[in-house]
């Protein structure tokens, strides 16, 4: 039930041609590609090596607890997704394709069913260590591209793709590397180019183009942005000299283990997702698929979005529409462009969506007593 994958020649050529429509007068960059070894990244629409830009990308879920603190890696994923587990902590997701020299990453965690898709959506192997039981399905399905640590996942390969460090105490202590994880897709057979379709959609979002940045000049002013994820209390402040959004949680700034540097992100989505309860136990069933609304935010401003995808199939969880793209649509029912650069999404329930707050300057924010 696996599915055909390209050689990365073809597929690159397809993504190519593509990447004009996508990236407007960064259609010249087709020829620079093919003359220089380069690349436009599927995660930030920037030029990077080969050799990392058509490498197939990691899901990794990263504990993000206080006696996890600080991630290792985490700074080199492109793209973040955060999403509330059950006790109302968040987990986080980071999609990596620039790894191959980073020491260790980690600590990972279990997995919920909703990150399966969210993996799916970018066509990456999928790391964790542990799962909900409501994950299994989808875990073990063919096509899913899972690394598991637990023998209960149907992978088998915990003791060859992940490892326990000595300086953080169990279960706060299951790391990986480039190495291991390779060893883990050897093991599984898995394929090691991205598949067809993700090719020939040039990747999961539209990039604006090197000479024409998006500005939201309709959007409102967003200085510091709020979740509203009660337990961890994240927010992101903007900072104009960078053009950047730094990443802030439990107090003081969320930084990488290995670089003692601050996380910071170009593009930030707010996505407001229906929910309820699977069981007693508080577990989420977050339903990533019928489609709502939440806000993008970029370079200090920010507009309303709607989120959908092209359609679903609530009869069957595996139809491969459910696993397609998430798009994300402005005001005028346009798709929205992001910036250049690294992404991190906020899965935020939608009933409390008016929790989510966005600050014009820094004193309304700290006038706001959060």
């Amino acid at each position: 039930m696996k599915k055909t994958w390209r050689k990365i020649g073809t597929g690159l050529m397809a993504a190519a041609m593509l990447a004009g429509s996508i990236f407007g007068s960064a259609a010249t960059a087709s020829a620079e590609e093919g003359s220089n070894g380069m690349v436009r990244s599927f995660l930030t629409g920037k030029l990077v090596p080969e050799s990392i830009g058509r490498e197939k990308a990691i899901s990794v879920m990263f504990n993000n607890i206080q006696a996890a603190l600080p991630q290792s890696g985490i700074a080199n994923a492109e793209v973040v997704y955060e999403a509330p587990v059950e006790g109302g902590i968040t987990r986080l997701m980071g999609i990596l394709e620039d790894y191959q020299d980073v020491e260790r990453i980690g600590s990972v965690r279990s997995c919920r069913d909703y990150f399966i898709y969210f993996a799916r959506e970018f066509n990456t192997y999928y790391l964790h260590f542990g799962q909900a039981v409501y994950a299994l399905d989808l875990l073990n399905y063919p096509s899913t591209l899972n690394l598991s640590g637990l023998e209960e996942a149907g992978a088998g390969e915990g003791e060859i793709v992940y490892y326990r460090s000595d300086d953080f105490p169990a279960p706060h202590n299951v790391f990986t590397n480039y190495n291991m994880i390779h060893d883990g897709i050897r093991f599984r057979e898995y394929p090691t180019e991205y598949s067809d379709e993700y090719l020939g959609t040039n990747g999961h979002y539209k990039f604006a183009s090197d000479d024409a940045p998006v500005t939201l000049d309709q959007g409102v002013d967003a200085a510091v942005v709020v979740p509203g994820y009660e337990y961890n209390h994240a927010y992101f402040v903007y900072d104009s000299s960078t053009g950047k959004y730094t990443r802030y949680q439990y107090g003081g700034t969320q930084i990488d283990y290995l670089t003692g540097n601050p996380l910071t992100y170009d593009n930030i989505i707010f996505q407001y997702c229906p929910w309820q309860n699977y069981d007693e136990n508080g577990y989420l069933n977050i339903d990533v698929l019928a489609g709502g609304s939440g806000k993008y935010i970029t370079k200090g401003k920010a507009i309303d979005i709607t989120w959908s995808k092209d359609s679903i199939d609530r009869e069957d969880k595996f139809a491969n529409e459910n696993f397609g793209l998430t798009h994300y649509y402005d005001a005028n029912g346009e798709e929205i462009t992001l910036n250049q650069g690294k992404t991190w999404v906020c899965i935020v329930l939608d009933t409390s969506s008016d929790n989510v707050a966005v600050y014009p300057d820094a004193d309304s924010f700290a006038n706001s007593g959060y």
